[in-house]
């Protein structure tokens, strides 16, 4: 899985998916052999030669100036965070040094009070990979109650967002739309990929996935890029029924990014939360008695109205 084999490829996806109609090619009704644009239609249209597109797309070019990236993208018509994933393709696909095993990821002092300044709110610490570092008990609660709450703290045992989506049957039922977020799931990935194509441990996790899910191997083989920073998911949780969170990824600089979810003040989805709360606080250490959930029929929905 190299950076020059990935450019090339995301290169030949992305032509593949772009209609002439879209990109304003006009065909004539004539039948066309191959899906979406050809190559000398896209090298035309970035106002390159076609023989220069072709070699840069079979990964025989390694010299693509960021003025001709930037003409393919728009002739591509990326999006910002496709644009920057093809920049950093380009990039991987230069010399480097061997992969080097990563250095342990670890939670900083700062995260740590972070989490538990967000006491009353969903909170996790992702690592580079989507290792989860760290979470406070809602975090634990919500996205992972079926795991023991101190997993993060050994990094051998650290769940995995990625393996939780694809491999995990608890974290596919929880989302509605798994398929979603299964989708952002990649999309990430892919742009942690670009950005770090030397991470021994990120190769591991895509051989993985890509070996024991198919959904995962095809998703990947689609070349889809996403920004998972801000996005609604509609939550079945199996303790406190349907909810509607907002994940937000907060990051800043090199260090864990910390993913919360909130919901809307005044909400089913908030009276879930807060019946969350009254289960999630005894696995940190409050009495169970005084905090049982409501009967099960009263949860979720049933426990508020929007």
């Amino acid at each position: 899985m190299t950076g020059k084999s990935q450019l090339g490829d995301f290169l030949q996806a992305r032509r593949s998916q772009l209609r002439p109609e879209d990109a304003g090619v006009t065909t004539y009704g004539e039948r066309r052999r191959v899906p979406g644009l050809r190559r000398e239609e896209l090298a035309l249209l970035a106002g390159v030669s076609a023989s220069y597109y072709t070699r840069l797309e079979q990964g025989q070019s390694l010299s693509a100036s960021p003025e001709v990236l930037d003409a393919i993208a728009g002739a591509l018509r990326l999006d910002e965070s496709e644009r920057g994933y093809l920049h950093d393709l380009a990039r991987a696909d230069r010399p480097r040094a061997r992969r080097r095993r990563p250095a342990p990821e670890r939670v900083t002092q700062a995260t740590e009070q972070l989490l538990d300044a967000l006491a009353d709110t969903p909170a996790i610490a992702l690592g580079l990979r989507g290792d989860v570092l760290a979470w406070n008990p809602m975090g634990h609660a919500l996205f992972a109650g079926h795991l023991d709450p101190g997993t993060p703290d050994s990094p051998d045992r650290r769940p995995s967002m990625a393996r939780l989506v694809f491999l995990d049957r608890h974290t596919r039922d929880l989302y509605a739309d798994w398929p979603s977020k299964a989708r952002a799931v990649v999309g990430n990935l892919r742009l942690v990929a670009a950005q770090h194509p030397q991470d021994t441990a990120l190769h591991t996790l895509l051989g993985e996935l890509s070996a024991q899910s198919s959904e995962f191997a095809s998703m990947w083989a689609d070349h889809r890029i996403k920004a998972c920073t801000v996005a609604s998911y509609e939550m079945r949780h199996p303790l406190v029924g349907p909810l509607t969170v907002l994940q937000q990824t907060l990051s800043h600089g090199p260090g864990p990014s910390v993913v919360i979810a909130t919901t809307e003040a005044n909400s089913s989805s908030r009276a879930a939360l807060t019946l969350l709360a009254q289960v999630a606080v005894p696995l940190a250490g409050r009495d169970p008695v005084q905090a049982q959930p409501a009967h099960p029929a009263r949860t979720g929905a049933a426990a508020a109205t929007d």
